[in-house]
């Protein structure tokens, strides 16, 4: 599908490209309210993208849900399946929050687009853009987004999901995330091309063939074809050459540098710490103390912020007042051993914290539909601690 066909399926022909009389929404740090998207150019490394696709693809089996305080009170549509299902018709929730979170951590910033029909939330679109301005009109905050510096639009603030990252001078958008990463990408980019380099040099010239006497080109080059041919070949087994007095061999030796494996190890590690993650995540060869650093560090903020933001933007104050809310849970992160797993049923269950069918869910196995498998029990060596004393027959003498 086009660029054209897919901006009015998503925008439609309501979202204006510009508003007339509208000006700059000034920012209190005097930065211009604009913000360029650099993200293609981080993505184009291979480091970059990994690290990328590390967080965003462990991020996205986050399960987004709609909660209810008083349902009876709300009025409104549960988002449930919009959130947890389809967000849009182009992509699955696995998708909606990878990408979110991909250009997030592109970008420092990452848009979505709250498209609603007579009120009811019909889609959330991630909104790729290559410029965006923030304009102020009649006292209301828009966005102007440019695309590939052809097709503009104009979305009221209100009707974005907005995820920053690195959010500290400017007072709307997460900093730029390609200026401190630069000069480590220019690095990279020298390294991998001194490797290529140095595979080429084989290729250049090994030595030169100095003859004594006044020869033709023609028959110069018939001589030199006819020496690599006896001697430079891979068939010359002995790798021994002969030669008489009319011609001397000199060896050239080019030996091209090329950065050590520590150097490109620190390099890597640059982008890794820029991140907040270690190779290990990357490479996905953690162990089960470091999957839950890396879920405390990196993937519970990323939780909470996609929480709080799509709450407040997508219910209305009087929905907001009634409890409704979107957490997006870790409960299919099964980052623990079965041993680890073991233990929290054994403890839990005897508690009455969690039901069979929960336990099952901890474990990865298929819920029973016996109505005592959602039932809690409780072990009966415990007792309240006020009542210890009455259980133990203690004031009976």
């Amino acid at each position: 599908m086009e660029l054209r066909s897919l901006f009015n399926k998503v925008f439609g022909s309501n979202k204006p490209a510009n508003i007339e009389g509208s000006t700059d929404f000034k920012l209190l740090s005097n930065f211009i309210p604009s913000f360029y998207n650099f993200s293609g150019e981080l993505y184009d490394s291979a480091t970059v993208r990994s690290c990328i696709h590390a967080i965003a693809s462990n991020a996205a089996k986050l399960k987004p849900t709609h909660i209810f305080k008083d349902s009876k009170l709300t009025g409104v549509n549960s988002y449930e399946r919009l959130l947890s299902l389809r967000p849009n018709e182009y992509m699955s929730s696995y998708d909606y929050i990878y990408r979110v979170v991909s250009q997030l951590y592109a970008s420092n910033n990452a848009f979505v687009y709250i498209r609603t029909v007579k009120g009811l939330i019909t889609g959330l679109y991630p909104i790729n853009y290559s410029l965006v301005k923030l304009k102020e009109y009649q006292g209301v905050l828009y966005a102007q987004f440019e695309f590939q510096h052809t097709y503009k639009v104009c979305i009221p603030y209100v009707e974005l999901i907005h995820i920053r990252r690195h959010f500290n001078r400017n007072d709307m958008f997460g900093e730029d995330a390609f200026t401190p990463l630069y000069p480590t990408l220019q690095t990279l980019t020298t390294t991998d091309q001194g490797i290529i380099n140095a595979i080429k040099s084989s290729a250049f010239i090994r030595g030169l063939l100095k003859y004594t006497q006044m020869l033709s080109p023609k028959d110069l080059k018939a001589a030199k074809d006819a020496f690599i041919a006896d001697y430079l070949s891979i068939n010359n087994e002995s790798g021994v050459a002969a030669l008489d007095v009319k011609a001397d061999y000199i060896p050239l030796d080019s030996r091209p540098q090329m950065a050590t494996a520590g150097q490109m190890q620190l390099t890597r590690d640059n982008v890794y710490r820029y991140f907040n993650i270690s190779e290990k995540i990357v490479t996905s060869n953690y162990n089960e103390d470091e999957y839950n650093a890396f879920y405390s560090s990196v993937l519970e903020p990323i939780a909470i912020q996609l929480s709080l933001e799509h709450t407040y933007k997508i219910f209305t104050p009087k929905e907001l007042s009634f409890g409704n809310k979107v957490v997006f849970s870790a409960e299919r992160m099964t980052f623990a051993n079965n041993q680890t797993k073991s233990n929290i049923i054994n403890t839990l269950m005897t508690l009455g914290v969690i039901s069979l069918n929960e336990a099952r869910e901890i474990m990865e196995l298929p819920k029973l539909t016996e109505d005592w498998a959602s039932k809690h029990i409780i072990s009966l060596n415990y007792v309240q601690a006020d009542k210890a004393n009455q259980y133990q027959g203690v004031d009976n003498g």
